[in-house]
């Protein structure tokens, strides 16, 4: 079974409601309808009806139980707004103008995610990142263990031995461009808590370096080294290492090579849990993580799922405006995989606003 394949079988006998603020965008319109041609659950399309539907029947799209709802003329808006009103950030902006910019699909969106109305999120392919991630940082509630909010990639390479059978997820790609030591542990226990939820198998947490254990002084390596060292503690903390199936393995610092081969870490670290097996990779910073992502994609033909968005509380992803229909779907349902178990991942009291 595929990755993906095995991502839908579990998503089918927990289906769950996705989302999509880029309503009026014809790839999301037909991702939404294949999401629910896979049984994977409810596809909620925000933005305003006639214009939803107008595009679907242009693009020979059924919006057959597919959901929408137009944030102006919503009855949640007034609550909505009650809750939005109370919120400090909000405290000097006029009734009107608080509507307006709730009325925008990814506020709309965000407010129904963290209010329990959806059960995950998945939007950006019609503006920049900070379009998304604005309304997501300021409506959806942060995790209390997650002192930075970040993204991880999903990579599938294919015909690969590396990683679980080709798949491994990358960190961070796409939202802190320096991370510190503090920023690059939370960075590596978030995705590697991920990891264990979408793989069913021990997260194998590589920190990766020009390095490996040591052979460079530079501060960059030890920086790495040291990130490591604070993930594995914080790991202990939040019980990301107790699991009872699959604890959590950390590494680092670690050259790419004996992270992922194992001829290489049977060389240089014999010793090391992950070395040589690992399936998570945790970059130093937010370009060596963007460009690695990019060269594997093109380079190596894999398929790659993301933005995840880490450390908030409801599971929400951010796609690339150039993504295609099928892997806005793909992202849904491990959108919707990661719902299926959040409280069990994040053992938290409801949060609301």
């Amino acid at each position: 079974m595929s990755f993906l394949d095995s991502v839908y079988a579990k998503l089918r006998r927990h289906p769950k409601r996705i989302v999509f603020p880029d309503g009026n965008d014809p790839r999301v319109i037909r991702a939404a309808r294949m999401f629910h041609e896979l049984g994977l659950g409810v596809a909620v399309l925000v933005g305003k009806r006639d214009e939803i539907r107008g595009i679907a029947e242009a693009n020979g799209v059924s919006l057959e139980r597919v959901a929408i709802v137009d944030p102006e003329t919503s009855s949640e808006m007034p609550r909505f707004l009650a809750l939005a009103s109370k919120l400090e950030r909000y405290q000097g902006i006029q009734p009107g103008d608080l509507r307006g910019l709730l009325s925008t699909p990814n506020y709309f969106a965000a407010m129904m995610l963290q209010l329990g109305l959806a059960d995950g999120l998945v939007g950006g392919v019609g503006a920049y990142a900070s379009a998304l991630f604005r309304p997501l940082l300021q409506l959806v509630k942060p995790l209390p263990n997650a002192p930075v909010i970040s993204s991880s990639m999903i990579v599938e390479v294919p015909r690969s031995e590396y990683g679980d059978n080709g798949v491994l997820f990358f960190a961070d790609c796409g939202v802190v461009p320096e991370p510190t030591v503090d920023q690059l542990a939370s960075i590596g226990v978030q995705t590697g808590l991920l990891a264990r939820q979408v793989f069913g198998k021990t997260p194998r947490i590589a920190f990766l370096s020009f390095s490996t254990h040591g052979s460079s002084a530079h501060p960059s390596a030890m920086k790495m080294a040291a990130a490591a060292a604070q993930a594995r503690e914080l790991a202990i903390r939040i019980g990301g290492t107790d699991a009872l199936d699959h604890p959590m393995e950390i590494d680092g610092e670690l050259q790419g090579d004996t992270a992922i081969v194992p001829a290489v870490a049977a060389i240089k670290v014999p010793d090391s849990l992950v070395a040589g097996k690992a399936n998570v990779l945790i970059f130093p910073d937010l370009d060596s993580g963007n460009i690695a992502v990019k060269l594997v994609q093109y380079l190596a033909g894999a398929r790659v799922y993301g933005q995840i968005v880490n450390g908030l509380s409801r599971p929400a992803a951010r796609i690339s405006r150039g993504t295609l229909s099928e892997d806005i779907a793909a992202v849904a349902a491990i959108i919707g995989l990661q719902a299926i178990e959040y409280r069990k991942l994040y053992p938290l009291d409801e949060i609301e606003l």
